[in-house]
């Protein structure tokens, strides 16, 4: 099947719950090949599929998070994380960095997720993240401009917060 693990992977940042991307790609293959008639030979199959994962993941989910508003400005400075050789100190950060990377991106409203999600792991284009959404490029660039600030913020936020005192027993 093509895609199967990408649309999977994606499923999963969507769903946040390994069974439920499973339900999720398993509904979206059954989608397309009942509806393979609607997709015109010579455009992007990759951005057709994923659209019918997103639409099948919002319908799923209406009236909950899936439609909550999306603010259009955060508030906070933009930080700038300095980059570090490849040390055994830095990949130990590096692998903490990625934990907490994924923990903050848990953290955001959908609409950034997905846009993000789209162009950093599964390396789409504007257009076709453009075309999976179902937005004009110029809402995907601020979308995405977004998400970075948003996520960069809730690294930082994270990053300062003490860590939990281990319960004595």
């Amino acid at each position: 099947m093509p895609h199967f693990e990408r649309l999977y992977n994606f499923a999963c940042w969507l769903t946040q719950d390994r069974h439920e991307a499973e339900d999720l790609v398993q509904e979206t293959y059954a989608k397309a090949l009942k509806g393979f008639s609607s997709f015109q030979p010579g455009t992007n199959f990759r951005a057709w599929i994923y659209k019918i994962l997103r639409n099948t993941f919002l319908t799923s989910r209406t009236g909950l998070k899936a439609t909550a508003n999306v603010p259009l400005d955060l508030e906070g400075e933009e930080q700038v994380l300095p980059t570090a050789k490849e040390t055994p100190e830095s990949i130990l950060l590096q692998r903490s960095d990625s934990q907490l990377v994924q923990q903050a991106m848990e953290q955001l409203p959908i609409a950034y997720r997905e846009a993000l999600l789209l162009c950093e792991v599964e390396e789409m284009s504007y257009q076709e993240i453009s075309a999976t959404l179902g937005i004009p490029i110029g809402t995907v660039m601020s979308r995405l401009s977004r998400a970075r600030r948003a996520l960069r913020a809730a690294v930082a936020k994270m990053q300062q917060k003490p860590p939990e005192a281990e319960p004595r027993g």
